[in-house]
């Protein structure tokens, strides 16, 4: 079985339950395939990025199969705004937010609660160089384990929601990311876009970052900030302190 969210933002849960621990959000539009089924509870594989959990099965749409792969054969289109309305059944306006997918708006077949958007969208690959003022976007947004809008967001939702905008795909943890991409021996030897990945004491990746030009950072700590960055970590000039540890950098494009 396969499904699409039909509603703004829906918790991705570790177990099937309310209390259960949010580990993501599945936005507007994203379709995902249904692996699993407990109760009212269905246990999902998102399709962008394989990611797994356990949704409210009152909080999607059911998809053939059919329109399932049409989906995951086309293009990606986002919503580009920080905060958009669409409008579904009975011109009811749904706010949207930032990254939601439409590209099923084209497909009568999928789209039955006839949903329309006329605000700003995005698609296809665009230049590096784009990724720090997408970043901007969510600057400030308050910090949310499993987060991925502009309402709350974690680390590495940050890090794939700012590469998906802009037509790359990143895993969902910082510890997946961590594994994509080409190793730099160097802060100098990075761009403006690359990803910076700390560790703990346990040596386990925790935490992720874009690298921005003259050695700044843009990440989610608290919420979504510049900080400094050296050869040690990162540095929060407010506290005067380095707040994670660098364990390497990644040139993912």
């Amino acid at each position: 079985m396969f499904g699409i969210c039909n509603l703004a933002i829906i918790p991705l849960r570790f177990e099937p339950s309310d209390r259960s621990e949010i580990v993501s959000q599945v936005l507007f539009g994203e379709h995902f395939e249904i692996i699993e089924r407990h109760h009212q509870w269905a246990k999902i594989k998102l399709q962008f990025d394989q990611y797994e959990g356990w949704v409210d099965s009152k909080q999607y749409q059911l998809l053939t199969e059919q329109n399932f792969k049409l989906l995951s054969d086309e293009s990606i289109i986002l919503n580009a705004d920080l905060i958009e309305y669409i409008t579904g059944p009975n011109n009811l306006l749904i706010p949207i937010p930032l990254g939601a997918s439409l590209s099923f708006l084209n497909h009568n077949e999928i789209n039955t609660d006839l949903f329309s958007f006329e605000g700003t969208k995005t698609s296809g690959i665009k230049s590096k160089e784009s990724l720090i003022k997408t970043a901007y976007m969510y600057l400030n947004a308050p910090y949310l384990w499993g987060g991925k809008t502009p309402f709350g967001i974690d680390c590495s939702g940050f890090t794939q929601m700012v590469y998906k905008l802009n037509g790359y795909k990143l895993k969902r943890d910082a510890s997946q990311q961590a594994l994509q991409g080409e190793a730099l021996s160097f802060i100098e030897e990075s761009e403006t876009g690359d990803l910076a990945f700390f560790d703990n004491e346990e040596g386990k990746i925790i935490h992720v970052g874009i690298i921005m030009a003259d050695n700044y950072i843009i990440h989610a700590s608290g919420k979504v900030r510049i900080d400094r960055l050296d050869h040690l970590g990162i540095y929060n000039t407010e506290t005067q302190k380095h707040t994670h540890k660098l364990r390497v950098i990644k040139k993912i494009i």
